[in-house]
């Protein structure tokens, strides 16, 4: 079984390591181009343009599956994508866990690039799942950049930032970049500071758990979190083969990618 992942930068990494806890037998391949990044400010055009080519750069290595593991690519280039992979490649999106926080109820917040912030797609997701509650879109500049850097200080600023548009009230917050949640831990921490000390536990919804579990469906496998760990890794930037960056091995996904997976 070979499942491949792409992305901009490194924000496939958490849905990579998802397939990995799921398969360990799988193997995998992360294809991105970070020299193009960030891709959310660009035209949809360019962006279905710059995914295409990631996404072909991928279906080379001939895997059983492809995860767009990026909320901007899957917004603007997965009808192209589909359009010229399918049905062959079966090829699963990257949406945000809009629904499952509305769920609950409360009050929620959802942090995202300024591109997704107000877009229309969205709103059209909250229109669909949570017309009923509260919700109040963050945008987040500078933390996806900050992230796929590896860049303390400017993470912590970026989510200072976006923690202080975040209303106290919030009971859940959904991580619209797929970048966001390398650094779950750290958003916690700073949504958590301004809400009291009286509060329930803040939920965090990401969506890494999800298209790992909606790849391996799509393919009709089932998780074995139990196999023998002989999955390899292959990575892919700007469609030549190469090693995990050092900033994706700044984050816990990057170093269990590494340490589970055989040498090629």
């Amino acid at each position: 079984m070979k499942i491949a992942l792409m992305d901009s930068g490194i924000g496939l990494l958490a849905a990579a390591a998802a397939v990995r806890r799921l398969r360990p037998d799988a193997d995998l391949v992360l294809s991105s181009d970070p020299a193009s990044m960030p891709w959310g400010p660009r035209t949809p055009e360019d962006v279905t343009r710059r995914a295409l080519a990631v996404a072909r750069a991928a279906a080379a290595q001939r895997p059983d599956a492809l995860i767009v593991a990026c909320n901007t690519a899957s917004v603007h280039a997965l009808p192209a994508l589909r359009a010229e992979l399918e049905p062959g490649l079966p090829v699963v999106g990257t949406v945000p866990a809009i629904k499952p926080a509305a769920a609950g109820g409360g009050p929620f917040a959802i942090w995202a690039t300024p591109a997704t912030t107000g877009s229309p797609y969205q709103r059209g997701l909250i229109h669909d799942f949570a017309r009923s509650v509260d919700v109040t879109e963050v945008p987040c500049p500078g933390l996806a950049d900050a992230v796929e850097q590896a860049d303390e200080d400017a993470i912590d600023r970026a989510v200072a930032a976006a923690a202080a548009l975040t209303p106290a009230e919030v009971t859940d917050v959904v991580l619209g970049c797929t970048h966001y949640e390398l650094v779950a831990g750290r958003i916690r921490e700073a949504v958590e500071a301004g809400r009291g000390v009286d509060r329930a536990p803040l939920v965090l919804h990401g969506s890494a758990d999800a298209v790992a579990a909606q790849a391996l469906r799509r393919i009709g496998a089932t998780p074995a979190p139990s196999a023998e760990p002989a999955g390899t890794l292959s990575v892919l930037l700007g469609g030549h083969a190469a090693d995990l960056t050092k900033p994706a091995l700044a984050y816990a996904e990057g170093r269990l990618l590494k340490a589970v997976s055989p040498a090629l």
